[in-house]
């Protein structure tokens, strides 16, 4: 059952109203879930025991900086999955963007990025995390590449990316399913994703939409064992330790 989460504070009263979440005041804040602001950003926390620590939006250190670093440059299975080669920067959108990290990874080899979030207070952190970012000098560049919106790709695509005037050439998807990481952290960051975002049951209809809107290809990220999602077949898929992405080719990315 999707808990309740609510925007806590005056600072973030405006955010509420914007995003049509609840709102609550410091004294009287009881929901599950709290996103509360600081001098570190805004954060999405409940229950330490049962969620673990706070989850923000990071892009200027952590695994992200790490990952954008020493990740593998183009070599990386998302770049080849997402068509990043040499004279091949497609345009991208990220429909299922999540805290953006994948997105950031995409954004940082070059490519325009607009990340789709359905769940008001993940679009949430994502927007602070980009806020945040483009006063940091070496993310600045790559936040200039992202942009973000909120809405149900699902049941909007077509419309989302019509209004962010974007070229979708390639159409990214990562559906949530059951992570195999054991760690404490991963499970308890995960149960709150699950909790808001329940287990995607729409992710055919996403595949559907994400077909009709894009160029290119469509990307879809999935456990290495999982079958495709329901629909068509992939074309191919390319395959990493605990993971694998199904490739759906409208036509060959080609260099500009």
């Amino acid at each position: 059952m999707s808990q309740r989460v609510a925007a806590i504070g005056e600072p973030l009263r405006a955010l509420a109203a914007r995003l049509g979440m609840p709102w609550e005041s410091e004294a009287d804040a009881d929901a599950a879930l709290q996103l509360t602001m600081s001098a570190d950003g805004l954060a999405l926390s409940g229950n330490a025991r049962h969620y673990g620590a706070p989850i923000r939006v990071d892009f200027t250190a952590g695994k992200v900086a790490h990952r954008r670093r020493f990740g593998g440059g183009r070599g990386q299975l998302i770049a080849k999955a997402c068509g990043l080669a040499h004279g091949v920067t497609p345009s991208i959108v990220d429909a299922t963007a999540g805290l953006g990290r994948d997105a950031f990874v995409l954004a940082s080899l070059g490519a325009d990025v607009l990340l789709i979030e359905r769940v008001a207070a993940i679009f949430a952190l994502l927007e602070d995390g980009v806020r945040r970012a483009r006063v940091d000098d070496e993310a600045a560049e790559i936040v200039a590449r992202m942009r973000v919106a909120h809405g149900d790709a699902a049941r909007e695509l077509e419309t989302l990316v019509a209004r962010h005037d974007v070229v979708p050439q390639v159409v990214h998807l990562d559906p949530m399913f059951p992570h195999r990481d054991k760690s404490a952290l991963v499970k308890k960051e995960m149960r709150i994703f699950r909790e808001l975002a329940g287990d995607d049951d729409d992710a055919p209809r996403l595949l559907d939409a994400a077909l009709e809107v894009a160029t290119h290809r469509v990307v879809v990220k999935r456990p290495r064992r999982a079958p495709p999602l329901g629909g068509p077949a992939p074309d191919h898929a390319l395959e990493g330790k605990t993971s694998r992405y199904d490739l759906y080719v409208h036509r060959s990315l080609k260099p500009a």
